[in-house]
């Protein structure tokens, strides 16, 4: 193999690990807000859905577990049954459960992303540790702070432009996600936008923007510690 070509190699790999930082770090932060029951409580009582729903707080609780196990198990329809006003009954209509179907096909590729990213930075980091042994720290702290940059630039845009207009972003990415219209729901009637408002997702989202930025942070201290570094030897 030729130098140029190892250079070109070399280069190709180090540009993907550092583009694999950013997903890595949104998906696994996604993955996280998604599977904590946390969300889901603070959700219910900051959109107080039990007075809006006519479904007990306990229930709301019990109906947050059953989406958590329906995004990570194989069963392909959501089964959704829950008190409502005193009675036991199926909660969403069939619009609405065909939507999770689609709605969990893309969390499901969010999961998987984040497993598949997740081996090949850390095959990634092993490999270097062998062809570089101990000098591949400073080399990986550079790469990784660069990652951290990148991850710190996107993600703020991303969170200014949900600042700014939440509501069309969130419109913009039904239309990129979804190739059918179930995700047009009606918020009066259907009860899956009655749950989860949209103030629901812009808190979740601002969950993973924070989440994401704190990350992103600390990946960046070792090229700060090289700069203040530098800086005292300048002065």
């Amino acid at each position: 193999m030729t130098y140029r070509l190892k250079l070109f190699f070399k280069i190709l790999l180090t540009s993907i690990f550092i583009l694999c930082i950013p997903i890595f770090l949104v998906t696994s932060n996604v993955r996280w807000v998604i599977d904590t029951p946390l969300l889901y409580s603070y959700g219910f009582d900051k959109y107080d859905t039990a007075a809006r729903t006519g479904i007990e707080r306990a229930e709301l609780i019990k109906a947050g577990k059953l989406f958590r196990d329906y995004f990570n198990n194989d069963q392909e329809l959501l089964q959704m049954r829950v008190v409502q006003n005193g009675v036991l009954r199926n909660l969403y209509n069939a619009k609405e459960i065909a939507h999770m179907v689609d709605v969990k096909d893309l969390v499901q590729g969010v999961f998987d992303t984040q497993i598949y990213l997740g081996i090949f930075l850390a095959t990634f980091v092993g490999l270097g540790f062998l062809i570089y042994r101990l000098k591949w720290l400073r080399i990986l702290g550079e790469l990784i702070a660069l990652g951290g940059m990148l991850t710190l630039a996107l993600v703020v845009f991303v969170g200014l432009l949900s600042l700014i207009g939440f509501d069309k972003l969130f419109l913009a990415f039904h239309i990129i996600s979804f190739d059918n219209n179930l995700w047009q729901l009606d918020p009066r009637r259907d009860m899956l936008l009655i749950m989860f408002p949209e103030g629901f997702f812009f808190d979740a989202t601002m969950w993973i923007v924070g989440a994401t930025v704190v990350q992103a942070g600390i990946l960046c201290l070792y090229k700060c510690w090289i700069w203040m570094k530098k800086l005292r030897l300048k002065i």
